[in-house]
C-alpha cells in the first residue's frame, strides 16, 4: 500500500449473456438516427440549415410540410402583433 500512488480501478471482461448483435451493447443512440439527415456531425450553422432544408424537401408527407409553414406564418404574425409592427404596409389603400 503506497502512500504516493493512487489506487488503480479494477477491469473486468464482462460480456452480456443474452446479447447477440453487432457493435457495442453499451452504446446509447437514438432509435431513428440512421434515418435522419439533420443528426450527426454538422460543423456550422450553414450546413445544419442546408441539411434541414434537404430533409424538408425529401419528406414524402407533404401535408406535414404545409402544416409547418402555416404554424410558422401564424407565429410570425403573432410576434409582429405583439411588438407593435405596423401591418398596414402589407395592405393596399
Amino acid at each position: 500500500m503506497g502512500f504516493l500512488s493512487k489506487r488503480k480501478n479494477k477491469k473486468f471482461s464482462y460480456t452480456p449473456r443474452f446479447y447477440k448483435g453487432e457493435g457495442n451493447p453499451f452504446e446509447i443512440k437514438h432509435k431513428f438516427d440512421e434515418h435522419r439527415t439533420t443528426v450527426g456531425d454538422n460543423p456550422n450553422i450553414k450546413q445544419k440549415f442546408n441539411n434541414a432544408l434537404e430533409d424538408l424537401k425529401t419528406n414524402p408527407d407533404k401535408t406535414a410540410n404545409k402544416r409547418i409553414l402555416i404554424i410558422v406564418a401564424v407565429l410570425i404574425f403573432l410576434f409582429l402583433l405583439i411588438i407593435g409592427f405596423d401591418l398596414s404596409i402589407f395592405f393596399a389603400n
